[in-house]
Formats: structure tokens, sequence, C-alpha cells
């Protein structure tokens, strides 16, 4: 309810530390605000009236333009930045130790995650975290192609997430993934010694004018940095786990044996 009572305008849901998304849906809703108080309906008609087609609202394509921006904002602040720097780079370099990289997830596999979360999220909430991180796979049709690889922790492979056919699956995936000539993919066996990663997600992204970003979660508080000489300590942990896991090949097989097990 707004201050006067009437129902509030039709609204999303933002993070409120978001300041460009914010803006966007205070836009969005002062512009809707004003092409139902030009039809003269109250806010509770008009959400009705707009499953109907702008036609009906004499909207000229408003309510379309708007809410291209509002599909936008609804993913977190930290995914859209993610998936820019993602679409930018040159290079990109990622292990994580609990899971498997969104970058690689199934639709099945994601949902799953998602859905596992306590407190568990709205259906709502659950549709928008999937198609925000589906959306990010994009970045393996650039082209040019950047260079990407991945280390992939030999534990988070057998872990049967949404059920044996969702886990076969997802190995099949990453078996396509790993036949791309722009990526490389590597297994980090359960039984290989103490590693770097061990603290936590890596993520190290190059650019085209030799700028970089990276982040290590056991590492300078976990914060994305582009200071060089905390990027030399990233890049040197980065390195010694891909040297530490098995080879492109060997990683290969490896998922190969794991499907044929499930």
């Amino acid at each position: 309810m707004s201050g006067d009572g009437e129902v509030a305008e039709p609204g999303w849901e933002v993070d409120p530390d978001d300041d460009w998304g914010v803006a966007v849906i205070a836009t969005v809703g002062r512009q809707l605000r004003l092409r139902r108080e030009a039809v003269g309906m109250r806010a509770a008609e008009f959400a009705e009236a707009v499953g109907y087609g702008e036609d009906v609202l004499k909207a000229g394509g408003l309510i379309s333009a708007t809410w291209e921006d509002v599909k936008r904002v609804r993913y977190p602040k930290k995914v859209r930045e993610l998936a820019k720097a993602e679409g930018q780079a040159v290079e990109i370099g990622v292990y994580v130790c609990n899971s498997i990289s969104g970058l690689l997830q199934t639709e099945e596999h994601t949902r799953a995650l998602i859905e596992a979360a306590q407190p568990p999220y709205s259906p709502d909430d659950v549709e928008r975290m999937v198609t925000a991180r589906l959306a990010r796979r994009t970045v393996f049709e650039r082209d040019p192609a950047p260079s990407i690889h991945f280390v992939l922790e030999e534990t988070v492979l057998r872990r049967p997430v949404g059920g044996r056919m969702v886990q076969q699956r997802q190995l099949e995936h990453l078996l396509e993934v790993g036949r791309l000539r722009n990526v490389t993919l590597q297994v980090m066996p359960t039984a290989t010694d103490a590693h770097p990663g061990l603290d936590g997600r890596i993520e190290l992204l190059k650019f085209p004018d030799g700028t970089a970003v990276g982040r290590a979660e056991g590492t300078f508080n976990g914060r994305p940095t582009t200071d060089p000489r905390q990027l030399r300590v990233i890049e040197l942990q980065y390195g010694t786990i891909r040297a530490q896991a098995l080879s492109p090949r060997e990683s290969s097989t490896f998922i190969e044996q794991l499907l044929g097990e499930s």
C-alpha cells in the first residue's frame, strides 16, 4: 500500500544497495503511474490490463521499452557486473572448490542448487536467479572467443545434484564445453595434496588493454582487486592449482569414466 492507501504500482524486487537498479525501478514506476493516470485506471486495474497488451493502454511501446530495463536490473547487481566483465575479458580463469562453476552448469543443475537453499527462495526469485546464471553462458558464443580455463574439484563432479540423470547430463555438458577450442577444463583429484584453492573460489579476468581483475576468497578479504601486486599473488595461486590438477586430456578421460559409473 502507498501512503494514501492506494494499492502500490506493480513493482519488482531489487537490491536496495544497487543504486542503478533502484533508479531504474523508480523511473519505470513513475512512467507506468503516468500511463495509468492518463487512461484513468487505479493501480490494481492497471496491473490486470498490462496482461492484455499495450494497445488496450495506448502505451505506444512504452511498457515494452521499460520492461527491458526492468529485466536487466532484476538480475542481482553482482551478477550483472560479473556478466559485463566476462563479456569484455580476453582471458578468464575460474577455480571453484565446492561447486561447478556457474558458467558450466546446465539449467537443471543450476535450478537444483538454487532450490536447495535455506531459507528457500520464492519461485519468482528462483526463476530470476536461474535466468541470470544461464545468461552468462553467452560468453562462449563471443567472436572473437576469449580464452577460458576452469579447474573443477573431483568431489563436486561426483555429487549427484538433482539426481543421477541431472548429474549425467551435467557431466556430458562438461565434456561438450571442454571440446571447444578456446576452453581448457581440468579436474583436481581428491587424492591430491593441499593446494592454494582450498580456501575457496579464485577468479581471474584479463582485458584487451592489459588490465585485469581477480578475486580469491582466501586472500585480500575475498574482494575483487586490480592492484598489480595483489594480482600477482592470485595468479601464482591459480597457476599452482592448474599445475596440480590433471591435464585437460586426463580430465576429459576422468569425466568419461565418471559418466560410465553414473
